[in-house]
Order: C-alpha cells, then structure tokens, then sequence
C-alpha cells in the first residue's frame, strides 16, 4: 500500500475529489461526489469527509470518504455510517478503499461508537463485495431493498 494520510476538504481537494474516476459499470450504484461533499456543509457536526492523498504520488488525491455520526439519529444503521467510499478508477485495488474504512473505524472508536454500518446496492459491479473484504457481514436490508452491513469496531 502506499504512502496514504487523510486531509480535510479544503479548495485544492475539493476540486481533485470532484475529478475522481469510476471504473465502467460504477456509475450505476454511486451519485457525483459532489453531492457528498456539498452535504458535508450542511450538517458539519454529524458528516465526516475526508479525502485520501498519496504522498508517494506527490500528495494526489486518490480516494474520498465520507461518514456520518448522528447516535440520536431514529435508524440504527444511520448512527455511525460509512455513507461513501470512492476511490479513483486507476487506483482501485491497492487497498485506499480498505484504508478509508479502517479510518472511519478509527474515528468512530474515538467517538465512542461500538459499530460502523453501511449500505449499499446489490450487483456485480456494485460495492458489496469490497464491504464484505474489509469485514462488514449483512444484518438486513432496508425498506428500498438495498443491503445493511455492519463492522464492529475493534
């Protein structure tokens, strides 16, 4: 794995965030990391996003993750939830995508939380399987069909 650190959102990340790539067939499971990112403005107190840099690639923005904290939230799997992870296409499978789950992991230990969940659709091109690889085992399905996973926190 590379040289990876998490960074705030800032001008400069923001915009190489917004540049991110998808594989083929991606598309389909994901709405434009711009939405997360202008949601992480609105309720600064429960989102958590992140983008990932790889100092190895002179501090390029290779990935972005985003959580939300919210324990009064009424939806168990919306109280400590990775709500994005991408990872730009030509990056994908060198382990950023893991390393943003462990860091969601490691913020929602520090506050407090006992499990991380997320959701995600079904399909061959969709994200289940990379929830499945870093450790997250499904617990239901919400009211839209999609799958509920949950990781506890170590």
């Amino acid at each position: 794995m590379s040289n990876l650190r998490l960074e705030e959102l800032s001008a400069r990340t923001i915009v190489a965030a917004n540049s991110l790539t998808l594989r083929r067939g991606q598309e389909q499971f994901i709405v434009p990391i711009s939405y997360s990112i202008a949601d992480a403005y609105v309720d600064p107190s429960t989102t958590w996003a992140r983008v990932i840099v790889d100092a190895d690639q002179d501090d390029k923005v290779v990935g972005f993750v985003r959580g939300n904290f919210d324990p009064n939230h009424p939806k168990d799997e919306f109280k400590a939830c990775v709500w994005r992870v991408n990872v730009d296409a030509d990056e994908q499978g060198k382990g950023i995508g893991t390393f943003a789950v462990r860091a969601l992991l490691a913020e929602a230990r520090q506050r407090g939380f006992d499990r991380i969940t997320a959701i995600w659709e079904y399909g061959d091109l969709g994200p289940g399987a990379f929830f499945t690889r870093c450790g997250f085992t499904q617990v239901g399905e919400t009211e839209y069909g999609e799958a509920i996973g949950e990781l506890a926190v170590a």
